[in-house]
């Protein structure tokens, strides 16, 4: 069956609210049990060599953004973060490309893992620091929400470049569903100029 002027030819797709919730969900208690086992087994300032001088858990207190950026902007960073978070939970309910939701929920259960620190710990509402203790080589000390937030980064450009968009379709399924005016040309048969004119003789 023919779709109607001006319908994509792609069809419809389930949304993928469900997986963005879950998977920061899952994020959130990942992240939130692994700063807590941190502060009971590590001691702050004090570096543990886990695999050599390759990963060292290493505790810190961190007042800034990921992996150390913004110190000293705290009640700052807690509000864009907020934002974001919204934004994120705005967008899970549009969402219909799996990949888009894995990244989404990566992106949301970082962001709040950190957000959580920033309202519940020390020294105060919306100020909180957040607990940091993986470190590698030249790197700053980072936690389990930085990497969700990091792989999601990660994975919203590679969809991008390839032309994957929320809503589950790509850039060459819109080609697909809008050809171009020459496509159209080419698709439509004409009559061949040989044939005259087909009344000529009724006359």
């Amino acid at each position: 069956m023919q779709a109607e002027a001006g319908t994509p030819l792609t069809p419809s797709r389930p949304r993928r609210t469900l997986v963005v919730l879950g998977l920061a969900a899952l994020w959130i208690v990942l992240d939130q049990l692994t700063k807590v086992w941190a502060e009971r087994a590590l001691t702050l300032g004090e570096p543990v060599q886990v695999v050599g001088d390759l990963l060292r858990l290493h505790l810190i207190y961190n007042s800034g953004a990921a992996f150390s950026l913004g110190t000293g902007s705290t009640g700052v960073l807690t509000v864009v973060a907020s934002i974001i978070v919204v934004l994120i939970v705005w967008q899970a309910f549009k969402v219909r490309s799996l990949p888009w939701a894995v990244a989404l929920g990566l992106l949301l259960g970082g962001a709040l893992g950190n957000l959580v620190d920033r309202f519940f710990r020390a020294p105060g509402v919306g100020v909180g620091h957040v607990v940091d203790f993986l470190r590698l080589p030249n790197f700053p000390i980072f936690n389990v929400a930085d990497i969700g937030v990091t792989t999601a980064a990660c994975l919203i450009a590679l969809l991008a470049l390839r032309g994957f968009h929320p809503d589950g379709t790509r850039d060459s399924d819109k080609a697909e569903a809008y050809p171009t005016r020459e496509e159209q040309d080419a698709a439509t048969p004409h009559t061949s100029p040989t044939q005259g004119d087909p009344t000529e003789g009724t006359r």
